[in-house]
């Protein structure tokens, strides 16, 4: 293998060029430029690179390795070594959940998707065809706001299965949704807004998502019937982030009564709402109902990502905002990138086009459905007084407990049987009246673990006082 290495020699320095190698190498390595793993070039290779003898950089390499800065192995080639006392970095998404994860047997926390179901030969094929297919046009880049062919693509996908009522030019390719919700707080700022209301319980990465932004996160309590509107009417706030599909965590869904009042709201006081529709495609079709945005496109800002419904790695999502507002999210969008892969947006096209999607999203469904079933047998037979809120439809269950439980008590003690699953408390922002309570995801436990894992979770009710 060819690896390239930069390594700055100066010819007219009196310091040999051996030594020149040997200490920017290990400069490099000191200050975290060449991490440990990283994979160099061969003594050959690297010194036809430079232009300099063999001989100088066998020297260098050999006085690296023999103080621990490289490694060399027959046949593997020269690595970075890894210093004694290194340690192991997070990762930046959810930088706890592998640490918390070692030793445990099963994870029922929420923030993930089934990646071992992703369609891989679909996908692959889809890839293949974009770049067989791809001109100097395509392998260019893309517009800001995404190829045109995909945003084609995706208005009439939205309008199909959502009701989303939009025109590609008002639908806008993201890096995922985080970047998405970024760029609508970022206008939201520019045009005057210090607060965004947020459903409570809700997402909490959300929460410092927007805090971070610059705005202020309003709690909006949430019951049976969704979103309070009535209490948003009086938070003061022009703007809302929801899920009015299917509420996160609960389950429940935005009654027809409060979408109309909803809308009234967002027009009367010249305000937005944020759609977030993270998991509409498994909802059961008796509890699908048409997308927000179609009762208002001109208040409503409905955004969609491939993070729950493909992979979080494809790094892809979608807004579709009112004309007006679209305007303004394209020129903070200038300023900070210049679009997502094109080719990635491409396959994303096709992949809907030739009905994979539809094809993966019916599949996951009926999975999905079936480990709701499992979860509601072994909650009546184990977690006696507990009862599921919501409807029979998502990736999580709301687990309502008897107000006499500890639900930190119940978290501690199922994470001792290596189950790890949160207590509806880390969802609360400031709505403290809520009986006590746990969220179980199934989006990545098959139906077997799923029910060994709640028989484990049983046992830890129990020890918690819970029957």
């Amino acid at each position: 293998m060819s690896w390239q290495l930069a390594l700055p020699l100066d010819r007219t320095s009196r310091l040999p060029l051996a030594v020149q190698v040997r200490d920017s190498l290990r400069r490099s390595v000191e200050n975290g430029t060449l991490r440990p793993g990283t994979r160099i070039p061969s003594t050959r290779q690297l010194a036809q690179d430079l232009g300099v003898s063999r001989s100088i950089v066998v020297e260098a390499y050999e006085q690296l390795t023999a103080e621990g800065y490289l490694l060399a192995k027959r046949g593997s080639g020269t690595t970075i070594a890894e210093p004694p006392t290194s340690q192991a970095v997070p990762t930046l998404v959810s930088p706890d959940r592998d640490r918390d994860a070692a030793g445990s047997m099963w994870d029922l926390r929420t923030g993930t998707s089934d990646i071992a179901a992703f369609p891989r030969q679909d996908w692959i094929r889809c890839v293949t065809a974009v770049v067989n297919d791809a001109g100097r046009q395509e392998l260019s880049y893309a517009p800001p706001s995404g190829v045109p062919l995909t945003r084609h693509v995706l208005t009439g996908y939205l309008g199909r299965v959502r009701g989303v009522r939009t025109r590609p030019e008002d639908l806008m390719l993201t890096a995922g949704f985080a970047q998405g919700l970024a760029l609508i707080c970022n206008v939201l700022i520019n045009r005057g807004h210090g607060a965004l209301g947020v459903e409570d319980p809700g997402h909490p990465g959300e929460r410092e998502f927007v805090t971070s932004s610059g705005l202020r996160p309003v709690g909006i309590p949430v019951d049976k019937d969704g979103l309070r509107v009535d209490l948003l009417e009086r938070s003061g706030v022009r703007a809302v982030l929801m899920t009015p599909a299917n509420h996160f965590p609960t389950g429940s869904r935005l009654s027809e009564a409060r979408r109309r009042r909803l809308i009234d709201w967002a027009r009367r006081v010249d305000g937005y709402i944020l759609e977030d529709d993270f998991d509409s495609a498994f909802l059961h079709r008796s509890d699908r109902v048409p997308a927000l945005q179609s009762l208002a496109p001109e208040r409503v800002v409905y955004a969609g990502s491939a993070s729950k419904i493909l992979a979080p790695a494809l790094r892809l999502g979608w807004l579709a905002a009112p004309s007006e507002l679209m305007a303004s999210v394209e020129h903070v969008r200038a300023g900070w990138d210049i679009g997502c892969s094109g080719i990635e947006q491409l396959a994303l096209a096709r992949f809907v086009d030739t009905g994979a999607l539809d094809r993966h999203q019916r599949k996951m469904r009926t999975e999905f459905h079936k480990r709701r079933g499992v979860i509601r047998r072994y909650v009546a037979a184990h977690l006696p007084g507990a009862h599921i809120l919501g409807r029979d439809s998502g990736l999580q269950a709301y687990l309502q407990l008897p107000p006499h439980v500890d639900e930190q008590a119940l978290v501690r003690a199922a994470r001792a049987r290596s189950v790890l699953v949160r207590g509806g408390g880390f969802y609360t922002l400031a709505d403290t009246t809520r009986p006590p309570a746990l969220v179980v995801s199934y989006a990545s436990v098959n139906c077997a673990d799923l029910g060994r894992s709640l028989v484990a979770l049983g046992a830890a009710y129990r020890e918690a006082g819970g029957a």
